[in-house]
């Protein structure tokens, strides 16, 4: 089935109240997948793995759904053939069950959460170890490579990865650069949120790179 088909055949199965809708998209020939990646270089495609993964607007703009029927269309002309999945739908609407994820992502984005974080910390503090949850483990490779800057490190089975921070020249990301890296989370539609797991105020290196978080018998 021709890629532009495809698609629409999934926008006929989507909720009426979808809001956008994330895509993974792979090549019948493993060679075709540069290529596929470079005509949807507009829509922000993703390598993870052997496929490509972007988000599709309900809304007219950069990500809407005329624009990406048209590079899908290409693709067909191209004769590069392809098979595309729903990897997640995000509705208009929050379902009524709070503290998911989710439902977090209606409300606020990744980094407006992380301003909140911040936004409770004594004004002397030094060094963090924090933590950024996002919505689905199919994202999780993509989110690593968005937020590279920050050292992210998989906060074991959970859909989350641990990263540490720092007001001054200890180890860890400043949080300017935190935030820039969560406003790239955020332009890919990717929901999460971040919270701030353990501060220390007013430290001194005393010769080192900062202190040493030391959770669940592990090193962070």
């Amino acid at each position: 089935m021709k890629l532009v088909d495809q698609w629409r055949t999934i926008a006929s199965g989507l909720p009426a109240e979808w809001e956008d809708v994330r895509l993974s998209l792979s090549t019948e020939r493993p060679g075709d997948l540069a290529r596929a990646a470079q005509i949807l270089g507009p829509v922000n495609a993703g390598r993870v793995g052997t496929t490509l993964v972007f988000v599709v607007t309900r809304a007219a703009g950069p990500h809407g759904e005329q624009r990406v029927e048209r590079l899908f269309q290409r693709l067909d002309e191209e004769r590069t053939w392809c098979i595309l999945e729903v990897a997640n739908v995000s509705l208009t609407e929050a379902p009524a069950a709070g503290g998911s994820v989710a439902a977090g992502r209606q409300v606020t984005s990744v980094a407006e959460s992380w301003d909140e974080a911040l936004a409770g910390l004594p004004s002397d503090w030094a060094d963090l170890l924090c933590e950024l949850e996002i919505e689905s483990s199919a994202l999780l490779d993509r989110t690593a490579l968005l937020c590279a800057p920050i050292n992210p490190a998989r906060a074991g089975s959970r859909v989350a990865f641990t990263f540490r921070c720092s007001s001054g020249s200890s180890y860890g990301v400043s949080s300017s650069m935190a935030r820039r890296c969560f406003e790239r989370v955020d332009a890919e539609g990717i929901a999460g949120v971040t919270r701030v797991l353990r501060v220390l105020s007013d430290t001194d290196k005393v010769y080192t790179q900062g202190p040493v978080w030391l959770v669940g018998g592990k090193t962070l």
